[in-house]
């Protein structure tokens, strides 16, 4: 499960070392685990990191097909972190140190900064291939941190982007060997930890609002 520790100014969230999908309790963890982040006082920052082989796969599928009667709502649940995320009043720093697919892909687009290890691991938006349409949310999440053409080729290819490949077309920020990727991450959200505050919220929600908005939509077209 979800686990949090601080260094100094900065809280480093990691998400688990399974494939750390949005599972119920999984999600419950996340939310409890960034209350605590929210609720600090003095400068802070957020680094979001995982351990082993994934960052994040994403939505928990063999849950939400188990469960098809709560789609609508799980779905939302899902949509909150997106929204939450990005509106974060701290500086956040996603460290992805393994495979980010799906919504861990969005989840790592609704962090400011990113980065991923060069040598091994994918990024990738699979949903055209596995048959699961973008909710309206998700689609404007990807769409107002990406340039056009890397979202189009990104939502309609299900193209797997290695570390180089990321960060040449600006899905991430910086690339770092195995061991340095969390480092890295630290060090970005470190020097960035006194802007945190209900201002630089403001800012977020303003800069992003018709993402938000659609993330936090209550009535989400299924199929």
């Amino acid at each position: 499960m979800p686990t949090l520790e601080r260094q100094d100014e900065v809280f480093v969230l990691d998400l688990g070392d399974t494939e750390n999908r949005f599972h119920p309790d999984w999600l419950d963890s996340v939310g409890a685990l960034l209350d605590e982040v929210e609720k600090a006082e003095g400068p802070r920052a957020l680094v979001t990191a995982a351990t082993g082989k994934f960052f994040s796969n994403g939505l928990d599928l063999d849950w939400l097909f188990a469960h098809a009667d709560q789609a609508g709502d799980y779905l939302l649940r899902a949509q909150e972190l997106l929204a939450r995320t990005l509106t974060l009043p701290v500086p956040t720093v996603a460290a992805l140190q393994g495979h980010t697919f799906a919504a861990g892909a969005m989840l790592s687009l609704a962090h400011d900064f990113r980065v991923m290890r060069a040598d091994r691991g994918w990024w990738c938006l699979p949903e055209v291939d596995i048959t699961l349409p973008f909710t309206d949310g998700m689609a404007a999440l990807v769409q107002s941190r990406l340039t056009p053409q890397v979202a189009h080729e990104a939502m309609t290819t299900g193209r797997r982007y290695g570390g180089h490949d990321a960060l040449a077309v600006a899905i991430v920020d910086r690339t770092a060997d195995e061991q340095g990727v969390r480092e890295a991450a630290i060090g970005i959200a470190r020097p960035l930890a006194a802007k945190a505050g209900p201002t630089l919220g403001r800012i977020k929600a303003r800069m992003y609002g018709p993402a938000i908005e659609a993330l936090r939509q209550k009535d989400i077209p299924l199929g």
